[in-house]
């Protein structure tokens, strides 16, 4: 495949990608035992010079199951019975991907609760505890 793929700021050369046709499962008649319109895509996440580190490992993180140990992502389509319209389909899940991995999360800065908020809660904490004591019985 020659043309690169663009999501945002990245540029994944074509080169970096491989795929092949296979044949399709289910149902399909005398066509889907002839023909290879299944796309099995291949990129080689580990050794990708397009990607930052960062990106890197978000995207080995949200690949799950579909990244192997050595690094590459697996991704399949079989969608249609249209081979060229299945690898552009797996080229759209591996966009999917790369869009979410570029995502930074948000950094979670501590916060402390307000003095009002802890005087509320404990307000509370001890009322519902004078409800549940009033409730047991006293032996006389």
């Amino acid at each position: 495949m020659s043309d690169a793929l663009v999501v945002g700021p990245l540029v994944i050369p074509g080169s970096e990608l491989l795929w092949d046709a296979v044949r399709s499962s289910g149902p399909g008649g005398q066509h889907v035992n002839k023909t290879s319109t299944k796309i099995e895509l291949r990129y080689d996440v580990a050794r990708s010079a397009a990607l930052p580190e960062d990106v890197r490992r978000r995207l080995v993180a949200l690949a799950g199951s579909r990244i192997d140990k050595t690094g590459v992502l697996h991704l399949t389509s079989e969608r249609t019975r249209d081979r060229l319209m299945n690898l552009a389909d797996a080229r759209a899940k591996l966009v999917a991907l790369l869009t979410r991995a570029l995502v930074a999360p948000k950094v979670r800065r501590a916060t402390r609760p307000t003095r009002a908020s802890e005087r509320r809660r404990l307000d509370e904490k001890r009322r519902r505890a004078q409800t549940k004591s009033e409730r047991k019985t006293r032996p006389e």
